[in-house]
């Protein structure tokens, strides 16, 4: 089966799962796509220069597989004469009714966010199957559109909701974690002080002011602790980072991007507890890395978060505040807790070895009408 991956925003986890599908799938995956920037022009035109380059292509797909990146709608249609009869899915990484706005963004205030939401729900209406990357994307999703449209009055179409609904699957990513195993370290890593990690990007929906508060307030109390901090910065990174490696000093051993996968990966296996202080997240990559790595996590109770785990898992990995967060820490640091290998073998669980052969199946089942 031939399978086209309609992307307009190739970059970061996009890109990673787009070329990890096309390495691992039995099917043969090629991918049509524009470069990760400019997230709000690639919703809106993105679809119209993919549909200019669909047309030029020799091969004709038996499936289409779009992101929630592209307008689906305004894509089928510029194609219909190619399309008609070729079954599309669409896959979501996010979903823009539930994705948080930067304070910088101007679009808050003036109440446009809700277009960009529409393309979303229109797109998931043309498509023959809806795919989530996590229940709290499918959710916020479903419930978000079932807001908005129940607030329109006239010819509002909240009853399209429930359409969606009926064709949509939780999917989560495939990851590339066995790649990590090439940079194992002969001997487990025994770290003293415990190694504490953040690798995640450095914006404000992962919340860095909670993480650095915490670490702050337990140096207070003489704990000993290193941490590293992993992560892409962007241009204006928030102010937290800059104050956090100033208060914490010599404890920082690592502060910025890890340019290498082998050194990224290298942090990962020595890191002992990874604290997550993050606001927003549909799924959760940086945090199973870790974890298949040997991290024992410290998780909010909100967002994609307590569908990682098992629920068996939740009363000693998730928790409900900063408070909570800052004892539940405190305990570890205390008790000086080893790696666990029971999670570890749970996070392989999202390895491309794994979820390849889910990502095929379901690609074949996809078919109009159904």
């Amino acid at each position: 089966m031939h399978i086209l991956l309609a992307e307009p925003y190739l970059g970061g986890s996009h890109a990673a799962w787009g070329e990890g599908l096309r390495r691992h799938s039995r099917h043969t995956v090629d991918i049509l796509s524009l470069p990760g920037r400019s997230w709000k022009w690639r919703m809106h035109g993105g679809a119209i220069t993919l549909a200019e380059r669909f047309r030029a292509l020799d091969r004709r797909p038996d499936r289409i597989l779009a992101t929630d990146m592209l307008d689906l709608t305004t894509f089928l249609a510029l194609t219909r004469d190619r399309t008609a009869d070729i079954p599309a899915a669409l896959y979501f990484h996010e979903n823009q009714f539930a994705y948080p706005r930067s304070p910088r963004d101007p679009d808050r205030e003036s109440g446009r966010d809700h277009h960009y939401a529409f393309i979303n729900f229109a797109s998931a209406l043309a498509a023959d199957r809806v795919l989530f990357n996590s229940a709290f994307n499918r959710d916020s999703f479903l419930e978000g559109a079932r807001e908005m449209l129940g607030a329109i009055r006239d010819h509002g179409e909240a009853e399209k909701v429930n359409e969606v609904a009926a064709k949509s699957t939780v999917l989560p990513l495939g990851l590339e974690l066995r790649a990590l195993d090439r940079h194992r370290p002969q001997e487990p890593v025994r770290s003293s002080p415990p190694l504490l990690l953040w690798n995640h990007r450095w914006e404000h929906d992962k919340n860095p002011e909670g993480f650095f508060r915490v670490l702050r307030a337990l140096a207070a109390e003489g704990l000993e602790f290193r941490v590293a901090v992993l992560g892409r910065a962007p241009r204006r990174p928030p102010p937290a980072f800059a104050e956090g490696r100033k208060t914490l000093g010599d404890r920082i051993v690592h502060f910025g991007y890890a340019e290498d996968a082998a050194d990224y990966a290298r942090w990962l296996w020595a890191a002992d507890i990874l604290p997550v202080t993050s606001y927003h997240d549909f799924f959760g990559i940086s945090v199973m890395e870790a974890v298949y790595c040997g991290a024992f996590p410290l998780l909010p109770r909100r967002q994609a978060y307590p569908g990682l785990l098992p629920r068996s898992w939740h009363p000693h990995c998730l928790y409900g505040d900063e408070e909570e967060l800052t004892g539940r820490l405190r305990e570890l640091l205390r008790a000086g807790r080893s790696k666990t290998a029971e999670l570890a073998a749970l996070a392989a669980s999202y390895d491309w070895g794994q979820m390849a052969p889910e990502y095929d199946r379901i690609l074949e089942e996809v078919a109009a009408g159904q």
